[in-house]
């Protein structure tokens, strides 16, 4: 099976050259014309990011589905702001009203700030032990036909019970994200499918081993999905010429001055310091300016080259990549035009 392709959406333009895709004001008319760019440019599916202040990914991904007809909608949700036997059918509803076209990303929160303003003040290892539990009631509510009773350290139901299962078997596709001890310690135990940023080939070897030792604990195997910024142009000295121009932009606007909290950030901002390029077109640049933040590491190249590079990393085991430009708009039209069907081509 070839390698799966997703892409990423955002709910309003970006001003420039754009690090982050969600945040922002709606524009209805753009969300269903970037989502509809995706299906067109045979994206497999599209995140639907999360932040405190952001949209709600439910909402827009039901309205994206309604504006496309094939696509999927990984929609990130964050435990601990509704109850998991409510967020259990949420998502199991949803899941039969677009006869499965949704996929769930779990994210813990690697930002005590971003936390706090949703009125969260668990710490980061606590918060993980919560997401241990959430994940394991809602799974429960899907799989259970009869009810049950849940005491934990978090949550506490009596004679729960879904008239809704879902559409999708055995459930909604679980993907996950996060690097620490904690964060692999429940993903192992949970994901479906471990979403990770791009890092060095060496690396993510590193990551995919040290995961599937804690994941045989719980006779598991999670599929792979990385994060990666193409640049990509006609002629390799016209990429690295339109990537260090997409740098000059980011950098006196995007750089941020506090130190990144979130693991995931930090191993990037250690890959930056070992270099600028990484097997022969993995490029860091930005994703040092950004602090590490909003997977921001590059590959830079032709359409072929930066295709082949990506199927290196399905060589080494990686199910899937998550690919979204620096003009995320257009980026996604280039790609489906370009870069899609070389990666479909590599890894079939």
């Amino acid at each position: 099976m070839a390698m799966q392709v997703l892409g990423m959406i955002g709910v309003a333009p970006s001003d420039g050259t754009s690090v982050h895709v969600i945040g922002g004001g709606i524009d209805a008319e753009y969300l269903a014309a970037f989502a509809q760019a995706h299906e067109t440019s045979e994206f497999d599916a599209a995140l639907i990011g999360y932040s405190s202040a952001s949209a709600e990914g439910f909402q827009i991904a039901s309205y994206c589905v309604a504006h496309t007809s094939r696509i999927k909608f990984l929609v990130a949700h964050r435990p601990g702001f509704i109850a998991p036997t409510l967020a259990a059918r949420k998502i199991a509803t949803f899941d039969n009203l677009s006869k499965g076209r949704l996929l769930v990303h779990i994210i813990t929160g690697g930002s005590d700030f971003d936390q706090r303003r949703d009125g969260d003040f668990l710490d980061h290892d606590q918060r993980y032990a919560r997401t241990d539990e959430y994940i394991e009631v809602m799974k429960k509510v899907w799989l259970s036909r009869q009810p049950f009773d849940h005491d934990g350290s978090h949550y506490k139901v009596e004679k729960a019970n879904s008239e809704v299962h879902s559409y999708q078997t055995p459930h909604v596709p679980i993907y996950f994200g996060g690097i620490s001890d904690p964060a692999i310690s429940v993903g192992a135990k949970h994901a479906d499918v471990y979403a990770l940023f791009g890092e060095s080939r060496a690396n993510i070897v590193q990551i995919i081993q040290r995961i599937n030792e804690q994941a045989a604990a719980y006779q598991r195997q999670p599929k792979y999905q990385l994060s990666f910024r193409p640049i990509i142009a006609s002629t390799e000295s016209a990429a690295w010429q339109k990537a260090e121009s997409i740098l000059s932009a980011v950098t006196p606007v995007k750089a941020r001055a506090a130190a990144p909290e979130a693991e995931t950030a930090k191993r990037l901002l250690r890959l930056s310091a070992q270099g600028n390029i990484h097997d022969e077109r993995l490029w860091t640049p930005i994703a040092a300016a950004a602090a590490g933040s909003g997977n921001t590491t590059a590959l830079v190249g032709t359409p072929k080259q930066v295709a082949d590079a990506i199927a290196a990393y399905y060589q080494l085991g990686v199910d899937g990549v998550l690919i979204r430009g620096f003009d995320p708009y257009n980026d996604a039209i280039e790609y489906g035009q370009e870069l899609i069907p070389r990666i479909k081509e590599a890894t079939a």
